[in-house]
């Protein structure tokens, strides 16, 4: 059912557009892009848009301009791929606590998703690899490599692996394999080292990721150094999903999903609501947002009569870490914020291995 004035009855709506944020310039200006496509889509309504951190405006400020346009019921969606800490936590908490405050309705949308039209973008990118290339090396004789984001939360991770999977049937590549920018394993170099491995003429990496940023310059980079040392190998890297026309249309059916109240999270394996192996602990653990001491990319520095030094250690997921200084000396780490550490923290093929040396 597409959104109409039948199916909102007298409410004024509002479009709020959820992001994490960038430090990367061309990352915010990508997203801000995805919202200008939104707003031609739905000419009726105020859209807006706002990140959790390191990017203005924040959402808190989305809001406040949606409010200031007399609107009564805003509908938000998270401009996220998959369902990991971000969507379910996070953007949730921040737009609660703004409803609440505001005495406005905020319905919440689910993520993009494992969904035809955003398999149908990422074919389409991969194939764009596939026809810029000079050579001709046969699809059976390829291997197709997807990097996800990567993020603590086991279920986020097997979507990445999905893609994969739908992408290597449906063109029919020799082999193929996920890897993952962070967080997770494998990283993109192990990846990429155990691929060469395989005896495949050429490796094409896709990048399944919304926008551009350090994490793409660093995929793409971990590519170029495996390529340098096995120049007997083709390496292809196609490009991400940005703004693919199939992209706004599902986050446009994602919108219509909040008014037909066919807007859940696909929640069945979700690690805070069921036990999931090596997971087990976070099972009905609080759900709140991190990311409010560096919103808008601000240090948002506590100023008491005393102070002491405390890291909230988000840099296992976000590749950051969160500082505030207060008078006396005393450290704490984020499980006083409910983060349950990544229980394969120290996998040789995981996080460890991203950081710089």
């Amino acid at each position: 059912m597409a959104i109409n004035e039948q199916n909102l009855g007298n409410e004024k709506i509002g479009i709020m557009l959820c992001g994490h944020g960038s430090r990367d310039n061309d990352a915010v200006e990508q997203f801000a892009k995805l919202a200008t496509a939104l707003k031609k889509r739905f000419p009726q309504y105020p859209v807006e848009y706002g990140y959790l951190e390191f990017a203005t405006p924040i959402i808190r400020t989305g809001l406040d301009a949606l409010k200031a346009k007399g609107v009564t019921r805003v509908l938000a969606v998270p401009g996220m791929l998959f369902a990991a800490g971000h969507a379910k936590n996070d953007i949730p908490s921040v737009l609660n606590t703004y409803a609440a405050a505001n005495d406005i309705k905020i319905d919440y949308g689910k993520e993009l998703g494992v969904d035809p039209k955003m398999l149908k973008a990422a074919a389409d990118r991969i194939q764009e690899a596939i026809d810029a290339a000079t050579t001709d090396v046969p699809i059976d004789e390829t291997l197709l490599v997807v990097v996800g984001r990567g993020a603590s939360d086991p279920d986020a991770n097997s979507n990445a692996s999905k893609i994969t999977r739908m992408m290597w049937e449906g063109f029919g590549f020799g082999w193929a394999e996920t890897a993952y920018s962070g967080v997770t394993f494998p990283l993109v170099a192990p990846a990429l080292e155990h691929a060469v491995k395989l005896g495949y003429k050429r490796i094409i990496v896709f990048p399944y990721f919304l926008f551009t940023g350090i994490l793409i310059k660093r995929i793409y980079d971990a590519v170029d150094d495996v390529a340098a040392q096995h120049p007997d190998i083709e390496f292809i890297k196609a490009p991400f999903l940005n703004d693919h026309p199939q992209v706004i249309d599902t986050f446009v059916e994602r919108l219509e999903q909040i008014v037909d109240g066919d807007n859940h999270m696909n929640c069945g394996l979700c690690k805070y609501r069921t036990q999931v192996l090596g997971f087990e602990a976070q099972v009905g653990e609080a759900q709140e947002s991190h990311h409010h001491h560096s919103e808008g990319g601000q240090d948002h520095s506590h100023e008491h009569s005393h102070a002491h030094d405390h890291s909230h250690e988000h840099s296992y997921e976000h590749g950051h870490e969160h500082r505030h200084k207060h008078g006396h000396e005393h450290s704490h780490s984020h499980d006083d914020h409910h983060h349950t550490p990544y229980p394969h923290a120290d996998h040789p093929l995981g996080p460890k291995t991203l950081k710089e040396t």
